[in-house]
């Protein structure tokens, strides 16, 4: 296995767009483990199956295809809500381990962002952060993106949502989100995304030098 960054952290905390750009940085593929996620609830939903049927996401899960993650309406709100609910199963998780364990094992290394990355995903991985923010930063971080894109929005419904996914991808029973022990914790509630980012590289950075990379 080549040098892999973890990056784990709750909803709009910064972490996907902190994890391409280090990929960018260090020259390494970059796997957003949130899509695979909301790609199995885009197919329950396409299939009109209850994303509370676990042997039906499952099933959706183990024929999941990579070239399915650049669908553009995998970042949907109604997406995001069901893959919340999705990634709360067992046996989904058990489907995607392996996809996301083989990127990480590719020459020369790769950055994952998701929910289980240091502790369950590549728990020896040399670099791994925990990115969070205040719900409330993170609600209306996501609101501007909303309505950025002209879609209509209530703020204290984002913050209502993330709220809820926060509390179940915390409580679920199969690997639920956590700092793994060995974690840097980077807190971008008051972070503009370029310090975020400078923050994020020299702990990287660090891990490469305690690595031999330099």
């Amino acid at each position: 296995m080549g040098f892999v960054v973890a990056i784990d952290g709750p909803a709009a905390s910064g972490k996907g767009t902190i994890a391409q750009r280090l990929g960018e940085a260090f020259g390494l593929p970059v796997l957003d483990t949130g899509l695979l996620y909301r790609a199995v609830a885009a197919a329950v939903i396409a299939a009109g199956a209850d994303p509370a049927d676990e042997e039906a996401c499952a099933r959706l899960a183990r024929d999941l295809e990579l070239a399915s993650l650049a669908d553009p309406g995998l970042r949907a709100e109604a997406v995001g809500e069901a893959a919340s609910q999705v990634a709360a199963h067992p046996k989904v998780r058990q489907a995607l381990i392996e996809v996301q364990r083989a990127f990480a094992a590719r020459a020369p290394g790769a950055v994952l962002d998701g929910r289980d990355i240091g502790t369950v995903i590549v728990p020896t991985a040399p670099a791994k952060l925990y990115v969070t923010a205040s719900a409330k930063a993170r609600a209306e971080r996501r609101w501007r993106e909303l309505t950025g894109r002209g879609e209509t929005a209530r703020l204290a419904d984002i913050l209502a949502d993330i709220e809820r996914r926060d509390a179940r991808d915390g409580e679920r029973a199969a690997a639920p989100m956590r700092p793994a022990p060995d974690a840097v914790l980077l807190d971008t509630t008051d972070l503009t995304i370029d310090d975020a980012f400078d923050a994020a590289r020299r702990i990287v950075e660090a891990a490469r030098a305690r690595s031999g990379l330099g």
